[in-house]
């Protein structure tokens, strides 16, 4: 079975019983009281977190969970010759092909081995990380990996770069065993993360984390939390860079995962900030930074924009003041704000009288005080 598993294009894989995750659930719940998952609706419904708790929920004739990863660690691309442009960042997940769609296929191919096997047609279910399962926690039961402080699963020679899926079967299968092994003393991930979302060993204020702001939130990014984003446009690798652990990770060769480009992997913020409906389904095709959604990455261009602070997005951003959306209307204001410059300044009260929205009015007045506070600094 698991050569099997290397065959479909899974790089690792353990096994465990289908028994629920009481201890698990417990932790969940107790998360979601203490406000640590707001933002994430479809986690907090409690039907979701029975049934993710509970394999036999999910398939009546489970006896065995199967935890499968793939090493999604690429290089970092070369950057173009005598490069100038305002760049962001994007989670290194996210550089090649959406991880979900090549997963599915390999777990298509998988499962139809598990027939083979002795598997029943309809004796398995298969996740990615969009089905309730709490996989993890099942990777840990299953001896892959263990929790790193920061939430993620550590494994081996992986670090923490890898994807995640599991099978439900009905086979009854030897389990692995857990690993012994922890982070010891180690809080190494914990201080570098800017809008300190790791509150502590284990635990993660979910409104606080960069990826959650900048692919989850659909909203307004809340004003205290911009400065702290830097210039990730799509997800945060900060905790992953800083662990000792994926200091030895080994870079995987699935072309799967590869950057596409060097503007994949650090976008030209100016050009982010103004492409098309039509440009941004054709570059992002097959992309998980689809998931931020058009709107969603100019809102976070701008917020880039504006801890990058370079006078010469001030153009970009006058202009994204008279987006359609209000969303990137207000976030433009609160960039040309930081900025400070004179013609920030003149963009932000040209635009003001036009404005009709509350919210974007509120953000322009706030960010004219913001200008006039660094125009008097400076």
């Amino acid at each position: 079975m698991k050569g099997l598993a290397l065959r479909s294009g899974f790089d690792r894989v353990g096994i465990s019983s289908a028994e629920g995750f009481p201890e698990v659930k417990k932790v969940i719940l107790e998360r979601i009281q203490q406000g640590l998952m707001d933002g994430i609706p479809w986690f907090t419904e409690m039907a979701r977190v029975e049934k993710a708790c509970r394999p036999a929920e999910l398939l009546a004739s489970a006896r065995s969970i199967i935890s499968l990863a793939i090493n999604y660690y690429a290089k970092k691309p070369s950057p173009p010759a005598e490069d100038n442009a305002l760049r962001g960042r994007v989670s290194r997940y996210a550089w090649g092909d959406d991880y979900h769609d090549v997963i599915k296929k390999r777990l298509r191919l998988f499962a139809q081995g598990l027939v083979a096997l002795g598997a029943s047609p309809d004796g398995t279910r298969l996740f990615v990380d969009t089905g309730p399962m709490i996989d993890r926690a099942a990777a840990q039961r299953a001896g892959l990996g263990w929790y790193g402080k920061n939430t993620n699963i550590l494994l081996p020679q992986m670090g923490s770069w890898f994807f995640l899926a599991q099978v439900l079967t009905d086979l009854e299968l030897e389990p692995d065993k857990p690993l012994k092994k922890s982070c010891g003393g180690c809080q190494a991930c914990m201080p570098p993360c800017p809008t300190g979302a790791i509150v502590a060993p284990y635990v993660i204020d979910n409104s606080r984390c960069i990826s959650y702001l900048t692919i989850e939130c659909r909203g307004v990014i809340p004003r205290e939390m911009r400065p702290l984003m830097g210039d990730w446009v799509f997800g945060c690798d900060i905790c992953q860079d800083v662990c000792p652990v994926n200091r030895h990770a080994e870079a995987t060769g699935d072309q799967a995962f590869q950057a596409r480009s060097y503007d994949h992997y650090r976008p030209d913020l100016l050009k982010l900030l103004e492409i098309t409906e039509e440009e941004y389904q054709r570059r992002f095709k097959n992309s998980a930074v689809k998931r931020a959604k058009l709107v969603g990455l100019k809102r976070n261009a701008c917020v880039a924009l504006g801890n990058v602070g370079d006078a010469r997005a001030v153009p970009a951003l006058a202009k994204a003041l008279k987006a359609p959306e209000p969303l990137v209307r207000g976030h433009a204001a609160w960039a040309l704000g930081r900025i400070g410059t004179q013609e920030a300044l003149i963009a932000l009260n040209e635009a003001q009288p036009y404005e009709n929205d509350s919210q974007v009015l509120g953000e322009i007045s706030l960010a004219l005080e913001d200008a006039a506070k660094s125009s008097l600094v400076t």
